[in-house]
């Protein structure tokens, strides 16, 4: 689900381990360098900070990654986190312990952004931060919202279905939604984000977004919409399709294939384009300092 974490300042830091939350059906980019955002997805924070998948420690490869980034912060429109916060099965103390690693990032002023991945529970974490949601929503089953950039508005999407099962879903409801937002935002490109992948290649299982077909059918005619972002399958790649790009972003947490990246994604906009910039965990990984350097279709 989208979620607006508002900066806090340094003397609240102390005080509270979440900044005022809020999801508006449109939200604002902080007004600092608004073409610049820094980008995350597939945490997996369990309750316990020193879990451990295989070798790696979710929560110690978050607090890196949030270090990393927290270097160049007041650079920064803010972050997004794209989907499976979450370590398993969305339990209320995996955000609890969630909390407690983003307040550092709030604290630094960056507003943070968070959608769901199949990972997590929308019942648990809407009791979780109950008292930081917004009393009105745009969709009673889904959680969708607007970001609204300087050179580009994010349009986030709720693409879990069933919890700790592996497709995803958006639904007829939801891409009413996203065909009327983008139909009422077609001053500035449009940046979909979604938690699962686009099934762009049949398979015989997919294990990504069900309803791919649907989604493209709202988005492709749009040619306001220059990218999708998503994350799930742990793996950092580009794909061009007719001039729609699709990102595929590195997880914070554990890696699939063996040699692939984790780590963090600086986004930079720019009036006809874009850069992805992979920041690996490992800086000696061959893909760290990798670029997408996309120009927008037209």
């Amino acid at each position: 689900m989208p979620i607006h974490l508002s900066p806090i300042s340094r003397r609240s830091f102390v005080a509270a381990s979440l900044a005022s939350l809020a999801a508006p059906r449109i939200l604002v980019a902080q007004d600092a360098t608004d073409d610049r955002w820094i980008l995350i997805a597939d945490s997996h924070i369990a309750a316990d900070p020193k879990a451990k998948r295989g070798e790696t420690c979710m929560a110690d490869n978050f607090k890196n990654v949030a270090s990393d980034f927290l270097k160049t912060a007041a650079k920064s429109a803010g972050v997004l986190l794209n989907g499976d916060a979450a370590f398993l099965k969305g339990l209320r103390d995996d955000y609890s312990t969630l909390a407690s690693l983003l307040t550092p990032i709030s604290a630094a002023g960056l507003p943070i952004h968070i959608t769901l991945g199949n990972h997590d529970d929308r019942d648990v974490f809407l009791k979780a931060f109950a008292d930081r949601l917004p009393k009105s929503k745009p969709l009673a089953s889904h959680h969708v919202a607007v970001v609204e950039g300087k050179r580009a508005n994010f349009f986030l999407l709720d693409s879990l279905e069933i919890v700790n099962g592996t497709p995803g879903l958006l639904g007829s409801e939801q891409l009413r939604w996203l065909a009327d937002a983008l139909d009422a935002k077609k001053d500035k490109p449009a940046l979909v984000f979604l938690h699962h992948n686009p099934a762009l290649i049949q398979l015989k299982v997919n294990n990504g977004l069900k309803d791919t077909e649907a989604f493209l059918e709202v988005i492709k005619p749009r040619s306001h919409v220059k990218a999708v972002v998503y994350g799930h399958t742990h793996h950092w790649a580009h794909e061009d399709v007719e001039g729609l790009h699709f990102v595929n972003l590195p997880p914070t947490a554990y890696v699939f294939q063996q040699g692939d990246p984790n780590g963090w994604v600086e986004l930079t906009l720019a009036d006809s384009g874009a850069r992805f910039k992979l920041h690996a965990l490992d800086p000696e990984h061959k893909a760290n300092g990798q670029t997408f350097d996309l120009k927008w279709r037209t």
